[in-house]
């Protein structure tokens, strides 16, 4: 398909800088195919789902992965920017970095304040294993495991989404704002915002509904931020992201479907997992690898019923998945009652809960 067709207008101050406090008080659009638009708060959740019905959650947790550093050949420096996106092994993670053609295999990096030399203090170091394309290389850290995570930690930074950090700063605020409360598994680059929107207070109302809750993980990479630069969806290569579906969570989906409950995806990052899980015949198993799944309309979604998502940047392949699922008629539609109407867009903005369009 056309990339244009997914294009749209955003005003830019419909881009949300901070979350809605609390923040379940952020809004939500509820979007059925072929009838009106309802504007909701996410607090309202339990009453737009039925007892029986499952919510997904992606529970990876952010780390802060925007590394600064210095990239030294023949004692000569060069400022290097290093967004890690995917770990391959106890001492190495794919990145990217910038610029990019400073960078040749066998580089040595030191990261850190390089203006005061912090980086030796850090001993956080890495070589540039390989380089590929589009500015992705392979970083072989000298640290590995717990060591090489808590280096990270204390030299890196919360990779705020471009259209947020152009903006303003990263600050002691985002290192709560930009992790749901659930999130326990480490190694996500940016957040699985929907989840943003939950807190204590909405978990309880969901219980006394009757909604159960089960929890995946897929570690969101830098390439969620990265444009569609093709013209044709065809020709866009999607970044693997590592995720897990367990047995357990496998078979608990399956028995809420068996049971004619419905299971609910929060976040794209969860609906993408569990579609990477699911077969042809629908039945969800386990799963443990990475994925690179490009949802476009005409897609037949195998393992997801209904989606809470936020508004997402237009030509994205975000933007495209929604597309696929609830329709992109319905979807720009929806996109421009949201605009008018004040809605606040992208990671901390507001949120919608689609449901599907009929398959024809």
């Amino acid at each position: 398909m056309r990339v244009d067709l997914f294009d749209f207008e955003l005003p830019d101050e419909r881009i949300a800088l901070r979350p809605a406090q609390p923040r379940d008080a952020a809004r939500m659009l509820v979007v059925r195919p072929g009838a009106a638009l309802e504007d909701r708060i996410a607090r309202e959740l339990p009453d737009l789902l039925q007892p029986g019905d499952a919510l997904v959650f992606n529970d990876t947790r952010v780390i802060p992965a925007q590394l600064f550093g210095e990239r030294v050949r023949d004692g000569v420096a060069a400022g290097i920017g290093v967004t890690l996106h995917m770990r391959e092994a106890g001492d190495r993670w794919r990145a990217f970095v910038r610029p990019a053609k400073k960078i040749l295999a066998g580089d040595r990096i030191l990261f850190g304040e390089t203006a005061d030399r912090a980086c030796l203090i850090a001993g956080l170091a890495a070589t540039v294993a390989e380089k590929g394309e589009a500015g992705e290389v392979v970083l072989a850290f000298d640290l590995a495991g717990p060591a090489l995570d808590e280096a990270i930690a204390r030299v890196g930074h919360i990779p705020l989404p471009p259209y947020i950090a152009s903006k303003r700063g990263e600050d002691e605020r985002d290192r709560t704002d930009y992790q749901t409360i659930y999130a326990r598994e480490e190694g996500a680059v940016a957040a699985p915002t929907a989840g943003l929107h939950f807190t204590p207070e909405l978990f309880e109302r969901l219980d006394a509904r009757g909604i159960a809750r089960h929890f995946v993980t897929l570690h969101v990479g830098a390439g969620t931020f990265l444009p569609v630069k093709a013209d044709d969806t065809s020709d866009h290569r999607m970044h693997a992201e590592r995720g897990e579906v367990s047995a357990e969570t496998a078979n608990a989906l399956n028995e809420v479907r068996a049971r004619g409950g419905r299971v609910v995806a929060v976040g794209t990052t969860s609906l993408r997992l569990l579609e990477s899980a699911a077969g042809e015949d629908r039945i969800i198993r386990p799963f443990n690898a990475p994925t690179s799944i490009f949802i476009t309309p005409g897609y037949r979604f195998r393992a997801v019923d209904l989606l809470m998502t936020n508004f997402h940047l237009p030509r994205s392949t975000l933007f495209m998945l929604v597309s696929a699922f609830s329709g992109l008629e319905t979807m720009r539609a929806a996109y421009e009652h949201a605009i008018a109407t004040g809605y606040r867009f992208y990671s901390y903005g507001d949120a919608s809960l689609l449901f599907p369009a009929e398959i024809a």
